[in-house]
């Protein structure tokens, strides 16, 4: 019941943002329009941003299940691009409406979880510790994330598919160095 809740507050933000910009849609506007109570919008959400912010996660975590494996994860960063392309209008007028802070850290819940996934199954025989790791799953993260937000901040006009095999090239080839690298260095 509770994900039904979520999902039809979901569907009144995202047709609310067709029409205006996110500044101007209250929590009123979208409970009104999905027929459920404030209450039970605050049950779920703190505002606005959280409901965007758990819209935003829910919608990638979608493109990207079993996508986090060494075989899958290119195919995982372009449907991180295919399902913001797919929300073009709730994205743009989010990215606009929205501080670059919260943006990035909508993205970096959502890419972390699948660059530490790689790291982890590239380093299984590397006698690398959990921090570096850790580190290097960061790093990589916020490549991926700042070269979304300029694809974002242009509009979505680059072709993602090619943007997202150049990030998986840099990526594959740099994640296996940095294992190597962290691992010589112990």
């Amino acid at each position: 019941m509770a994900n039904t809740t979520k999902q039809a507050l979901e569907a009144s933000l995202k047709k609310m943002m067709l029409k205006k910009p996110l500044a101007k849609i209250t929590i009123h506007d979208i409970t009104d329009d999905c027929g459920i109570s404030r209450m039970a919008f605050y049950y779920h959400f703190k505002d606005i941003y959280d409901l965007i912010e758990w819209v935003c996660v829910e919608d990638a975590a979608q493109a990207l299940q079993g996508k986090k494996t060494c075989d899958t994860w290119q195919e995982g960063l372009t449907q991180v691009f295919e399902a913001v392309l797919e929300n073009k209008p709730f994205v743009l007028n989010a990215y606009r409406c929205i501080s670059r802070d919260q943006m990035e850290r909508f993205l970096f819940k959502l890419t972390y979880g699948l660059i530490r996934g790689v790291v982890d199954e590239k380093s299984k025989d590397a006698p690398i510790s959990e921090q570096d790791k850790a580190f290097i799953a960061e790093f990589y993260k916020y490549s991926f994330v700042g070269v979304m937000l300029d694809w974002i901040k242009q509009g979505m006009a680059g072709d993602y598919r090619q943007i997202a095999h150049c990030i998986g090239l840099t990526m594959q080839g740099s994640i296996d160095n940095a294992i190597r690298n962290f691992s010589a260095d112990r």
